[in-house]
């Protein structure tokens, strides 16, 4: 019980200082550029802020919400900096600026992950027995 106990903080600790670290990096983003356009800030979000909050999705998952929400949040906050569309909502910002969610990125990834297993991209060696495609020609059981 200790060791779970132990697991589950760090994984916490993990989700707080990824969103820690992507938040002082769009703090020396928004000390550095007194005005951002909705190109520049893109680039600076897409090259320094989310590899930081990508690193390591596929070991600690964000699946509770509260998880979802933190790494969420920075984006969130982080869209704002782009004075022309601050009255935008969150969604309208991330359209306007061309990103995605971090949800749909991560659900991306996955299926690239599988994609890669199914097509033999990887060592079959190392990836045999973990995605087998069904064998049958019936879905649900309809005919």
């Amino acid at each position: 019980m200790n060791r779970n106990l132990h697991c589950l903080s760090s994984v916490y600790m993990q989700r707080t200082r990824t969103a820690n670290k992507a938040n002082g990096i769009m703090a020396v983003i928004r000390r550095t550029f007194t005005r951002l356009d909705c190109k520049c800030f893109s680039l600076l979000f897409r090259s320094l802020v989310r590899p930081h909050l990508e690193y390591g999705v596929p070991v600690w998952f964000p699946y509770k919400v509260k998880d979802v929400y933190e790494v969420e949040n920075v984006q969130k906050r982080a869209t704002k900096q782009v004075r022309s569309l601050q009255h935008l909502n969150y969604m309208q910002r991330l359209t306007k600026l061309n990103m995605p969610t971090p949800k749909y990125r991560r659900h991306r990834g996955d299926m690239i992950e599988v994609f890669k297993i199914l097509h033999g991209i990887y060592d079959r060696d190392i990836t045999d027995g973990i995605l087998h495609l069904a064998q049958n020609d019936r879905t649900r059981g309809h005919h």
